[in-house]
């Protein structure tokens, strides 16, 4: 199962949704670190769509640095720009904390930004 649930929080960590969108467990929460906390499927489906929404507003440039799997987690860290007509206009170093549940869907991510552009 590790390389599934490997799989899952990649596409997660990089903005790949639709994809993931199967494997939320229906209670799942989301704690982005000092900025809100989204619990159930629905809220974070909901959150996910609008972040989708802006990302089809700007050219995305993910690098992912570190991706560490256990047995039902799995860490990532990388760093994000987020292009408008050939100029950054945010980027975001970040890490991303998974907890898988037994059937292998996200039951809790923890995520920690840091934005790298202040006052832009």
């Amino acid at each position: 199962m590790s390389e599934k649930i490997k799989e899952i929080a990649l596409a997660f960590s990089n903005g790949k949704f639709e994809y993931v969108f199967p494997y939320l467990s229906e209670n799942m929460i989301w704690n982005i670190a000092g900025e809100r906390i989204l619990s159930g499927k629905d809220e974070v489906t909901e959150y996910c769509n609008g972040v989708a929404e802006y990302f089809k507003s700007v050219a995305t440039d993910f690098k992912t640095y570190n991706v560490i799997v256990g047995e039902d987690r799995v860490s990532i860290n990388g760093r994000a720009k987020f292009i408008r007509e050939g100029k950054i206009i945010s980027e975001v170093e970040s890490c991303d904390v998974y907890e898988f549940d037994n059937e292998g869907k996200i039951q809790k991510v923890t995520s920690y930004c840091i934005n790298l552009l202040k006052g832009v």
